[in-house]
């Protein structure tokens, strides 16, 4: 049913949160040159316990041009190249630094610690970090800010991603009202599953197109369908059984696809999906805890699919358990809960329309579909929320 989008090359400023259409490679090794880790001198090992004689200075950009020989040193600072003939970076800590005449050719160093305790002691070897020719970062990764960083110090002023999503979120239903809308009707319901969708996908790479409210008529549903440009197209409400549940033969009546309807799953049962013309549908229930959950399980892992990502599915990961919890039944379950020290509770009510319970959650604690009873101490799967 999912499909990657088309690929795009975009500067690595604009590359944050992407997903990688092609492999990095290095073309270049870093370091590019032996470089020294401190501030001190640059020495040969075999030299120790010295004196010597300093013969130039080497900083970051000003490498020394010269070559140390027998005896000789040369002034380094941290990110400095290694001259020639130098092995080992003597620290500024333990050396003592005395002028001396002119026709000595350089000042006089001389240990004043323990000193470097073998050869190449303080010297970041070439290609330390990676060679040239190195895969840096796989296909199919996201972009996270140190992966971009690896990539300019790799030699990449731009990367190939795939493009953003167009992602169009519509609500349907005759009680609802826009967020901050005045109404003379006290069950008028503000509808906030489309903002909390948007702010589901915030950090995604996609651009997000609400369609608005519209209301329980087959036409209009139709007909929103029917013109909408989109790679998803997200509803919330109106795909269950119910006589103003319209979602599936709106979907139908405009030229789309049923995939599949009503899974067993708790919150989300009346899930549905399908295809419109080249865009993916996905039909969410109203229930706002119902709508999230989904959203986290199957939403933004298709959004992370389609946009190429490599591993799309939801991270869970291993909690004890604060409290014991009942045996599940046949259906897959994902319980609101908070966690603390390791620890997770469930929430006392679990009702798919309590918004200040998932407010308060900080994971879904995943139960699989006949899971027997759980005591306290036992481990359980949670998937953690932002």
């Amino acid at each position: 049913m999912t499909r990657q989008v088309t690929t795009e090359t975009v500067p690595l400023a604009s590359a944050a949160g992407r997903w990688l259409a092609n492999p990095v490679i290095a073309r270049r090794s870093q370091p590019a040159a032996d470089l020294s880790a401190m501030d001190g001198y640059a020495i040969r090992f075999a030299d120790m316990p010295g004196p010597w004689r300093v013969v130039g200075e080497s900083a970051a950009g000003r490498p020394f041009a010269g070559q140390v020989g027998a005896r000789e040193a040369a002034r380094i600072f941290t990110g400095a190249a290694m001259p020639a003939g130098a092995d080992t970076v003597l620290v500024q800590e333990e050396a003592a630094r005395k002028p001396a005449p002119a026709e000595a050719g350089g000042d006089a160093l001389a240990l004043a610690g323990e000193g470097p305790a073998h050869q190449g002691r303080n010297v970041r070897r070439k290609g330390l970090d990676f060679d040239a020719g190195d895969v840096l970062i796989e296909a199919g990764t996201r972009l996270t800010p140190a992966r971009i960083a690896l990539a300019a110090t790799g030699g990449h002023g731009a990367l190939t991603v795939n493009r953003r999503l167009r992602v169009a979120v519509l609500a349907t239903g005759d009680e609802l009202i826009a967020p901050g809308t005045p109404s003379a009707d006290p069950l008028a319901l503000p509808e906030g599953n489309s903002a909390m969708l948007a702010a589901m996908l915030a950090d995604l790479p996609v651009d997000v197109t609400m369609l608005g409210i519209i209301p329980d008529r087959l036409d209009a549903l139709t007909a929103a369908f029917a013109n909408t440009q989109a790679d998803i197209v997200v509803t919330t409400g109106g795909a269950s059984v119910g006589d103003h549940d319209l979602v599936r033969p709106a979907l139908e009546a405009a030229g789309g696809t049923i995939d599949f309807w009503r899974i067993a799953l708790r919150p989300g049962k009346p899930m549905l999906a399908g295809t419109l013309r080249e865009a993916v549908v996905l039909g969410l229930p109203g229930n706002p805890v119902s709508a999230f959950v989904t959203a986290t399980l199957f939403l933004r892992p298709l959004v992370a699919a389609m946009a190429g990502a490599r591993d799309p599915l939801p991270r869970t990961v291993t909690a004890i358990l604060a409290e014991p919890l009942p045996a599940n039944d046949h259906r897959e379950d994902y319980l609101r809960g908070t966690s603390a020290g390791g620890r997770v509770a469930m929430a006392p009510i679990q009702d798919s329309s309590m918004l200040a319970t998932l407010a308060r959650a900080d994971c879904l604690i995943a139960r699989a579909p006949h899971a027997p009873p759980a005591e306290i101490g036992d481990p359980v799967e949670i998937v953690t929320l932002a």
